[in-house]
């Protein structure tokens, strides 16, 4: 029988849905795509709806892709086929498990669903329908708009990949304090595009509709591609007469508090960054790039310094200095010089910021009324000096005492993300991942901006305790300009209509108070506008504010604290039916629906694998790691775990000419990189050839050596000198820091000093033959020689690996049963397969079982793909 599968992964706070059927294709289309959002007191519901028809005359299948708001729950999701409603069930994640695995053992379609981090991000779900049958899927999710730079935002990513008949996305807001403006653009959104957006707001209600037309979709005039493809956002903010906003209803109440036209507050900034040989190239030179954008918007009664840890620890000065022109004219000179080398010494280099901002308040230094913070910056994990992720924590706890915050920006995906955000949270500060890409610079000043311009620290909420419980996060270390603090809580009576707030914070010039009354009678007359308000939306406010702050300390928690705070989210999360970690929605369909008629007329990623991409085949032996690639119509990776007694494999679907990063070891200078090359075909769709490696560069930075390979010739480059070899020649070459042999026309081994060695294979084929090309393999040999900070494509399988398979059931191929993968803490959908493993037969290769990981390795390898693709093989 077929199956109904959801997924969901962490990935970003954007909202993706997307089709793979274009129109009619395979029978399939997708005649209608809704996105339906209301928002009430920045409470966002918003409901995805999608609509498609079988016009073939077989089964076939459908998918629904969507990604939401790293900050959203799903709340709800059901499916409609010929007109019977199949809902979603939320329950507790094994209970769940348990009527998934018994629905799939009888053979019924099943559907679960489950969030793979703290929140919910990634949703997939294929079913197949009849011919001439219809099916509607129905999404709904839930979000707290969070006020930044002065603006609650909406971002939506649009990318049907597709034309839609019926394409609408519609927005209305009601905000009781009134809108004082509204905002909404697309990255897509052309000129003619521009007059599809009908934008209005007036007094509370705000409106936004895009619903453009088949032909205004399109690339151009009878294309069958679409435009919309990129980002859609809205910005809007509110009236704001006084600081805060007290709303009432039920027995529940939402407190907004922001106020406006303060004075800043100096800050004390200390920013602590990871220098480390892993840094190196355009991470560092986009760090000084942020750092000196940062300089320029430093304020002149703010104190800062800079802090760089290696392998050692460096200050620019062994105080906080004021940032007067001519101190922040020396520290662009001295941004300028920062450069890479060593190890990663993290605590070292927490230890000194910190003791240099306590010395600094302890001497009375810097203002009585000034915010100080710490922002530190790693790409790595701990690896000189106290390398125990724990005994740092406990350390930097203890020496910050909750006098200030720590944020904490973990650069790329090599690092301990869990061990960050512990720590951050743990100091009243947050994590952020900085993403790889060629903005990382603007993330970085981004973040900055953030916090760049405190007004008030030691905010504190007080409501009176005997009439309220429930009550979410009331105590706040600093308020930002442009941010907003929510609070939420319920009345112990729940027939109480009244309610009186004081608020304290400390100001740059002295302590500010604010007062606050409201009753339910006073929101009543604002929530006139009864269309607008979705059910109890401040009861559910308070519950997701609730969920998420509780999920956030029991990220840091341990022990007996940790499974009470499980207990909490737990049954919060059933009762309001929020898809949590703790959580999970599970759908199924009558057990007539199902039979062998039904089974999708498809291929599957995994059999379609070997006409797709990929000359790679990566295996692992058990004693010595060896790497190895071959293909021959097998275009795919195979990792071997020897304690599994098993094997991962997955496929890369990049085009000629494309270069990949294999491994890069920042601490011993190795780089592999290789570049692909096609099959013969003169065919415009570079999608559809088979790909291999036609050239490899292997590089090592210190020794100033550069090697070259391609199947027709071997060039050595050792500092300005050049040598070249053919594949015709029986070479053994001893040079400084190099040893190659070349066996004729066979392969040759390359060793870098006493480093990791290199075996590449010449894979030749029949001259005449009128598809393939000669390609290369590539095994590495004494890779234990390489550093624990060895990445890239294949670097990063050095290090140890684990997973678990769970929840093996049928798939499409009958011969290959699909499964649920725990690896990483995340959960993959996989196959079961049979790929060719070359290591013993280099002429006709060996099939081994193997686990396929879909989407290009999506959940195994860190980051995704293309994050590997580099411009030159050096």
């Amino acid at each position: 029988a077929s199956l109904l599968w959801w997924q969901c992964f962490v990935k970003g706070a954007i909202l993706f849905f997307s089709f793979f059927n274009p129109q009619v294709v395979n029978g399939i289309e997708i005649y209608s795509m809704k996105i339906d959002s209301k928002v009430t007191s920045r409470f966002a519901r918003n409901v995805i709806t999608s609509r498609a028809v079988n016009r073939g005359n077989v089964h076939k299948e459908v998918f629904f892709d969507v990604e939401l708001p790293k900050t959203a729950f799903i709340t709800n999701f059901s499916m409609t086929i010929d007109g019977v409603t199949y809902p979603g069930y939320i329950k507790e994640k094994e209970a769940a498990k348990q009527e998934y695995e018994k629905a799939v053992s009888k053979g019924q379609t099943a559907g679960l669903v489950k969030a793979s981090g703290r929140k919910t991000e990634k949703f997939t779900v294929s079913v197949n329908i009849a011919a001439a049958s219809k099916v509607t899927f129905e999404l709904t999710y839930e979000e707290l708009l969070k006020r930044q730079f002065g603006k609650y935002e909406m971002f939506i990513k649009v990318k049907p990949k597709q034309l839609v008949k019926d394409f609408e996305i519609d927005i209305s807001i009601f905000e009781p304090q009134g809108i004082t403006e509204l905002e909404a653009e697309g990255t897509f959104i052309t000129n003619d595009l521009q007059n599809v957006i009908k934008k209005t707001f007036s007094d509370k209600k705000g409106h936004i509709s895009f619903k453009p037309t088949l032909d205004q979709q399109r690339t151009c005039a009878n294309c069958s591609q679409s435009l919309l493809d990129g980002d859609f956002t809205v910005k809007y903010d509110v009236k704001r007469t006084t600081p805060d906003n007290l709303q009432i209803v039920n027995g529940y109440f939402v407190h907004f508090f922001a106020p406006t036209n303060l004075p800043q507050l100096p800050k004390n900034i200390i920013f602590v960054i990871d220098i480390s040989g892993s840094m190196s190239g355009r991470e560092i030179e986009q760090t000084r790039e942020a750092l000196l954008k940062i300089l320029d918007d430093i304020r002149d009664d703010d104190f800062f310094n800079f802090i760089l840890f290696g392998s050692d620890v460096h200050t620019w000065k062994e105080k906080l200095i004021k940032a007067t022109p001519e101190n922040l004219d020396e520290a662009r000179k001295f941004v300028r010089g920062i450069d890479t080398e060593g190890m990663t010494n993290l605590y070292g280099g927490m230890m000194k910021g910190i003791e240099i901002l306590n010395a600094a308040h302890e001497e009375k230094f810097v203002p009585k009324r000034s915010a100080s913070i710490i922002i530190m910056l790693t790409d790595g994990q701990p690896n000189v000096g106290i390398s125990n992720t724990e005994d740092i924590r406990t350390h930097v706890k203890k020496a910050i005492e909750g006098k200030y915050p720590l944020y904490n920006l973990g650069f790329g995906y090599g690092v301990d993300y869990g061990f960050l955000e512990k720590m951050a949270l743990e100091n009243k500060g947050l994590a952020r991942r900085i993403y790889p890409d060629s903005d990382s610079a603007l993330q970085l000043q981004g973040f900055y901006d953030e916090v760049s311009n405190p007004m008030l620290m030691d905010v504190e909420l007080h409501y009176p305790e005997n009439e309220i419980s429930g009550l979410t996060k009331n105590s706040f270390k600093h308020f930002y300009d442009g941010s907003e603090i929510v609070v939420a809580g319920r009345f112990a009576d729940i027939n109480q209509n009244s309610l009186t707030v004081d608020v304290k914070g400390e100001g740059a010039n002295d302590v500010l108070s604010f007062t606050t009354q409201q009753d339910a009678e006073q929101t009543a007359k604002a929530f006139q506008e009864q269309e607008y308000i979705f059910g109890d939306y401040i009861e559910r406010l308070w519950a997701y504010l609730t969920i998420e702050q509780l999920l956030e300390k029991r990220t840091a928690a341990t022990g007996e604290e940790k499974e009470n705070l499980t207990a909490e989210v737990l049954d919060l999360s059933l009762k309001y039916k929020f898809v949590t970690p703790l959580t999970s929605m599970v759908v199924t369909k009558p057990e007539d629906y199902d039979n062998q008629a039904g089974i999708a007329d498809k291929t599957t990623e995994a059999q379609a694998a070997p006409v797709v991409m990929q000359a790679l085949n990566l295996c692992i032996t058990k004693q010595t790691p060896v790497i190895c690639f071959t293909v021959d119509g097998d275009p795919h990776f195979i990792i071997s775990v020897p304690q599994k007694e098993d094997a991962i494999c997955f496929n890369i679907n990049e085009k000629p000419g494309d270069v990949l990063s294999l491994i890069n070891d920042p601490v011993t200078g190795i780089t592999v990189n290789g570049e692909l090359i096609g099959d013969k075909r003169a065919n415009s769709d570079a999608n559809s050839q088979n790909t291999y490696f036609g050239k490899l560069g292997i590089a090592n930075k210190y020794l100033n050596l550069k090697v070259t390979v391609t199947s027709e010739k071997i060039t050595i480059q050792n500092g300005n000198e050049k040598t070249a070899f053919t594949w015709l020649d029986s070479v053994t070459l001893q040079q400084e820091g190099l040893t190659l042999i070349i066996n004729k026309e066979k392969n040759l081994v390359l060793s870098m000093g006493d480093g990791a060695s290199f075996v590449i294979v010449l894979h030749q084929v029949w001259k005449k033959h009128p598809l393939h090309q000669d390609f290369l393999g590539l095994y590495t040999l004494k890779s234990h020689k390489l550093s624990e900070q060895t990445h890239g494509l294949l670097g990063q399988f050095f290090h140890p690996i684990d997973f678990t398979i769970l929840e093996i059931h049928p798939g499409s191929d009958p011969k290959k049963p699909d499964a649920t993968m725990i690896i990483k803490n995340k959960e993959l959908t996989v196959t079961r397969g049979w790929q060719k493993d070359y290591r013993k037969d280099p002429k006709h290769g060996i099939d081994i079982p193997c686990w396929f990981v879909h989407n290009n390795g999506a959940g195994l390898v860190d980051g995704v793909h293309t994050d590997y693709l580099v411009s030159s093989l050096f």
